[in-house]
């Protein structure tokens, strides 16, 4: 089968399409930038990858002979403030375009809408769910609560709260009841599903076999850990205050902080279905999925996360927008080096930050990373999807990798932080020598002001840092 991918770049997306790929079917993907295609799929046989932007109107050269579509596209981290409006508008132009096409069936992967208060966001799905619906293809939804992997954000949330928190005081909302489900089985589901005329003009609740509290989900994840943890709630922490609280005790964005606590009010529990038999999956329990989770992460094996999500931080333009680092109205500090040895150099270069840090005066980058999150920004718990690979549009820390090419022996970076301005970092070898560039365009009397209050630490924190890209120890 022919079949078309939507938020090729999402953390449920990257993932089906490698299981796509492998049932054998033709596939096309929708990216809003072509730069920011996955490495794991680019250079894959029977692919092909589209330039699309469900926002806009008018979108060329969409393909007419697809078989079926799966639409992937949500905005739970967005800033915007219209964000039902924008999901309503992507799945309205989706809509349009698909219905003048071959395509038989849509797969939409939708929310548990169960309780009578639902959150803005699952009232957000619920209509795109509507808006998709059409007399010229088969609609097959999927609903599905918790959605637990590695790189998934309810795992990395849960994991930030339970290892760094022995003792944890927490939002009366921790006593909800959710039914959370494995990644895995929601593959399966996604992918049992295609072409099945069973499940056609259909929607299923599809979830694991427990009903747990977040605080039950917190207790049995430390277990696996084998971690001990102790859990009080308290019923005087306002949505407001808790948005705060899982904020800055975890790596999330703010903006996907209110997102949950908004959501997290809400029972999320599935209707009963036969969508088990029908598909012939048997769900696996939470522990196990968390146990899997961490086979994964342990063998250097996270396919996708949460993180690499645009909306994840402040960045919200295509990549080639700020690839070119602009040269006039700039502050930089250029440093340069010869290479001893130019494979320790670029390996080193591509496991920069994340746990292996920042090479120089780490304590100064976590710092940093403080401040930021008190501004409002993402800080530095963001960390970076794999340990010793980089792809454009990676999260690295507060840093989104623009380019990543060790052809060219070239990192470039840019900053995601809270600042009066805009930076880049750039690594970069020419004839057996390392060239390390941070620049700075500065917005405003605050922006040059900044620029001269963080000049002092340049002297070490860079010095530092490219000292240790080419010696070794």
């Amino acid at each position: 089968m022919k079949v078309l991918i939507t938020g090729t770049t999402g953390y449920i997306a990257k993932r089906l399409v490698l299981k796509l790929l492998e049932k054998g079917h033709k596939l096309v993907c929708c990216v809003r930038d072509l730069n920011r295609i996955p490495d794991e799929i680019e250079n894959k046989e029977n692919i092909e990858f589209i330039k699309v932007d469900f926002l806009e109107e008018e979108i060329p050269a969409f393909p007419t002979d697809i078989d079926a579509a799966y639409y992937l596209i949500h905005s739970m981290s967005t800033t915007a403030t219209n964000f039902q409006d924008l999901e309503k508008k992507c799945a309205f132009n989706f809509k349009k375009l698909v219905e003048k096409t071959n395509c038989k069936q849509v797969i939409y992967l939708s929310g548990i809408v169960n309780d009578s208060s639902l959150s803005k966001h699952l009232k957000s799905r619920l209509r795109v769910e509507e808006a998709l619906k059409s007399d010229n293809y088969a609609l097959t939804t999927f609903r599905a609560g918790i959605i637990v992997g590695s790189g998934s954000a309810s795992f990395e949330i849960i994991r930030d709260i339970v290892e760094k928190l022995p003792l944890m005081i927490t939002p009366k909302w921790l006593n909800t009841k959710t039914q959370p489900i494995a990644i895995r089985d929601v593959l399966s589901f996604l992918v049992k599903g295609l072409a099945n005329e069973k499940l056609y003009n259909n929607s299923f609740d599809i979830c694991g076999p427990e009903v747990l509290t977040y605080k039950q989900m917190l207790l049995q994840f430390a277990e696996v850990r084998q971690f001990k943890r102790y859990i009080f709630t308290l019923p005087v922490l306002t949505p407001k205050l808790s948005s705060y609280w899982l904020y800055f005790v975890t790596s999330t964005s703010f903006n996907l902080a209110q997102a949950l606590v908004d959501s997290m009010k809400v029972e999320v529990i599935a209707k009963e279905s036969n969508i088990n038999s029908l598909l012939n999956i048997v769900p696996i329990t939470y522990k196990e999925s968390v146990a899997l989770a961490f086979q994964k992460i342990q063998q250097n094996d996270v396919v996708s996360s949460w993180k690499d999500a645009m909306s994840s931080g402040v960045f919200n333009a295509q990549l080639n927008t700020h690839i070119q680092i602009p040269k006039f109205g700039c502050f930089s500090d250029v440093r340069s080096r010869k290479i001893e040895d130019e494979d320790f150099t670029i390996n080193r270069i591509w496991c920069i930050g994340g746990e292996n840090g920042w090479y120089s005066f780490n304590w100064l980058w976590r710092i940093r990373g403080y401040v930021d999150k008190l501004f409002g920004g993402v800080g530095l718990r963001r960390g970076r999807t794999h340990n010793t690979y980089l792809e454009p549009g990676d999260p690295l820390d507060f840093w989104r990798v623009l380019l990543a090419d060790k052809k060219e022996k070239r990192l470039l970076l840019f900053a995601e932080m809270k600042l009066p301005g805009e930076a880049w970092l750039e690594f970069k070898i020419v004839k057996n020598k390392l060239y390390q560039r941070a620049v700075f365009r500065p917005k405003g009397i605050w922006g040059r002001l900044y620029w001269y209050s963080v000049l002092p630490f340049h002297a070490f924190v860079f010095k530092g840092m490219i000292d240790a890209l080419i010696v070794q120890k």
